[in-house]
């Protein structure tokens, strides 16, 4: 046999050979390990057993919270919304009967819930328990921001999130606080330095990165892998929320000090004034609310907000901001049947559209539309004695949830901008 043939037959068999290897490769990847359970992947999405540590550690929370009547609930996003999509068969699971865990067992760092502290009795008798059994618990503060505005008690502690770790597995534990406008709080989870950095990866957290406020929710109790907790009677509406609850405080302590340089008026007339023009805020909210309508705190009344926390009392009216996209047109007809007839109404829907409405003692209700741009937001004026229009330009801006006069309500996030827009550079600190 010739030089030649001898390569040519020795490459066929070393081709033959890959094939053939190739192949029993391929067939243990797709056949034999998946068979033998050894090709279960332990990535996002996949499931891990009722064996396992973070099952494991999930049940011992969840046990010693119904115990010691820990008033929690599970807020979780992820486990929420596959709840969510398979509600018909939570609904229909009994205790202690399911057979696999397709819920808590999804492989994550943390498994998130809320706290009702105004209901919780017995916090440190929790924790002796918790670290018996084997958790780490890491216990967040800051001061209450509810207290802020009163000088004696500005600077008093609070907690506002606990992790509590058992092996691998963490527990975060959002606090939520109640507020005076009904409604549920939770702060930012800022760590100082004496927390190790390295306990849990905290950059992973879904809570914590800023306040945030959620509507008060109703609970219901359900088994999820054969574990009874509440969770929000409507998890859809607690999921919208979430990346929306960015919560800004009042600044109490600038409000203090524009009050010492600038006395504030607590004359007959300017008390009756505030009194009449926060009724008609909560009117103007309870109607927008059934609306539908997103609203936010605008011109004189976001100026009051953010430099006195409280209502100018010489501005006479209630200013809103409203986006045009969410313009209704049962708006008008809305507020006349709350009481509120319309005053005036300048421009169209599609430019400068601003409402006018009168309220009690002559306090009038001011709306605004905003129009959105490729790189600015505005709103159109017209002057009401000569209609002459004007056009009023904003830098494109956020909202987030605040507290005014015992209510939630929107106002912008970039708040300076805002009012400076509106005001110019100094109106904000005089």
């Amino acid at each position: 046999m010739s030089r030649i043939n001898k390569n040519v037959i020795l490459a066929l068999l070393t081709l033959t050979s890959s094939a053939f290897l190739l192949f029993q490769l391929y067939y243990y990847k797709h056949y034999l390990s998946t068979k033998n359970g050894a090709g279960l992947s332990k990535s996002k999405g996949s499931r891990i057993g009722f064996d396992s540590t973070q099952w494991r550690a999930l049940k011992k929370f969840i046990m010693l919270t119904s115990s010691q009547n820990v008033p929690v609930f599970l807020i979780d996003p992820l486990i929420l919304e596959l709840i969510n999509k398979n509600f018909e068969q939570v609904k229909n699971t009994s205790r202690g009967s399911t057979l696999e865990c397709k819920f808590f067992c999804v492989p994550r760092d943390f498994t998130v819930f809320a706290l009702q502290y105004h209901l919780w009795k017995n916090e440190e008798g929790w924790f002796r328990i918790a670290e018996n059994m084997g958790f780490q618990c890491l216990k967040i503060e800051s001061k209450d921001p509810r207290l802020d505005g009163i000088d004696s008690l500005s600077g008093t502690e609070i907690p506002l999130h606990y992790i509590c770790k058992l092996a691998t597995h963490a527990i975060h534990l959002v606090v939520f606080h109640e507020r005076s406008g009904n409604y549920l709080w939770h702060g930012h989870l800022r760590l100082r330095r004496h927390i190790d950095r390295k306990f849990v990866p905290f950059r992973k957290l879904q809570f914590g990165r800023y306040p945030g406020a959620f509507d008060r929710p109703e609970l219901q109790q359900v088994t999820v892998d054969g574990l009874e907790v509440l969770i929000p009677k409507d998890p859809v509406h607690f999921l919208e929320e979430i990346p929306h609850s960015r919560f800004i405080e009042c600044r109490y302590k600038e409000a203090r000090a524009f009050f010492q340089q600038y006395l504030d008026d607590n004359t007959v007339e300017a008390m009756a004034f505030r009194k009449s023009a926060k009724e008609l805020l909560q009117l103007a909210a309870k109607t927008l609310n059934k609306l539908g309508v997103q609203f936010w705190l605008s011109s004189g009344t976001c100026l009051g907000w953010y430099r006195q926390c409280n209502i100018i009392p010489y501005s006479k009216d209630v200013d809103l901001g409203i986006f045009i996209q969410d313009y209704k047109p049962d708006i008008i007809l809305a507020f006349q049947d709350a009481g509120l007839p319309l005053k005036h109404k300048f421009g169209k829907v599609e430019d400068s559209l601003e409402l006018s409405f009168q309220g009690k003692d002559d306090v009038k209700l001011d709306i605004f539309f905003f129009y959105e741009e490729t790189d600015h937001m505005w709103n159109g004026g017209t002057q009401a004695k000569t209609g002459k229009k004007f056009k009023y330009l904003f830098p494109k801006f956020t909202l987030c949830w605040t507290e005014f006069v015992d209510m939630k309500v929107h106002v912008p996030c970039e708040t300076i901008e805002y009012i400076e827009a509106n005001y110019g550079k100094n109106k904000q600190g005089m």
